[in-house]
């Protein structure tokens, strides 16, 4: 997707358009909460500096870090891929977020997710293993059930509990860092999708419906600040696909404290109707999050 592309999408559309530094002089870090935008959209730099420029416009990282936090950083290492193949987090941003989190005075953070492939593998082709442990963080491996701890989930539609890794249950602040991109079941894999990566068994989720049972675990812990990346978009073959025909290099970033709106947004850059991403209309109809873009302060920033 190239900028014109970028312009009329729908989201970013309706945004006002001004220079990145008139957009940041207007979002200073540790405003009001109710002064700060619900959703930042950011495009045309790299996944670290969209990530400095996102934060500072979303209140900072002391809005989300408190001094002594322990901090959970998620993000998707599902996949034996490169960076380039878009199926994983760029490790860049991961270390970014990382190093922030320290700055603000966090005591430890640990960088996690359950991979679908070898997950020692997954963790050092993606990058993100090297890159985390190079900004301090403590990275942990998820395939052990006894890291994991069963919880209920309450007013669940379909999934009534979950072993969920303990680490993300006791954690004072949990940052949700996905990929975006295609998903050959769920249609479309951003925040609440990335979710199921917390979890010890995933197969329970797909025999009881991904409709229900990822908007039954986003209700269980909500992140307490999304970091869609979107500066590799991939667009076909999801989760894993592996061809780099069906990549997209789009530039982007969202982010949100929440989840639906983040994703509503997300769909938008794939060229998705929302409408037909069924947990997304579910989370929308259980009032997780809110759907109507139309509704909230977003702030667009042009890098």
């Amino acid at each position: 997707m190239n900028r014109r592309d970028f312009l009329k999408t729908t989201l970013l559309g309706a945004l006002a358009v001004g220079p990145l530094s008139k957009a940041l002089h207007a979002s200073e870090a540790n405003q009001p909460a109710a002064t700060l935008p619900d959703l930042t959209a950011l495009h045309g730099g790299t996944p670290e500096t969209m990530w400095q420029a996102g934060i500072k416009a979303m209140g900072g990282m002391e809005r989300f870090v408190k001094k002594g936090a322990k901090v959970v950083v998620k993000p998707n290492i599902a996949w034996t891929l490169a960076p380039e193949f878009a199926a994983n987090t760029s490790p860049e941003l991961v270390a970014a977020i990382v190093q922030d989190a320290l700055k603000a005075g966090a005591e430890e953070v640990i960088v996690f997710d359950h991979s679908c492939d070898n997950g020692p593998d997954c963790y050092r082709i993606s990058g993100i293993a090297a890159a985390a442990e190079k900004a301090g963080a403590r990275v942990l491996h998820a395939n052990v059930k006894s890291a994991y701890r069963q919880v209920k989930i309450n007013n669940a539609a379909a999934m009534t509990q979950a072993d969920v890794f303990a680490a993300v249950l006791d954690c004072d602040t949990f940052i949700n860092v996905p990929i975006l991109k295609h998903h050959g079941g769920a249609k479309m894999s951003g925040a609440m999708k990335n979710l199921m990566g917390i979890v010890w068994d995933r197969r329970i989720m797909h025999r009881k419906g991904l409709t229900q049972t990822i908007v039954d675990l986003t209700s269980l812990r909500k992140p307490d600040l999304n970091v869609v990346d979107a500066y590799r978009m991939l667009m076909d073959h999801g989760p894993r696909s592996g061809n780099l025909k069906d990549v997209s290099t789009g530039k982007f970033m969202l982010l949100s404290t929440d989840p639906v709106a983040v994703d509503v947004a997300a769909a938008k850059l794939l060229r998705f109707n929302e409408k037909t991403i069924h947990y997304l209309t579910e989370a929308a109809r259980r009032k997780l999050g809110e759907a109507d873009l139309s509704k909230l302060k977003i702030e667009r920033i042009e890098m």
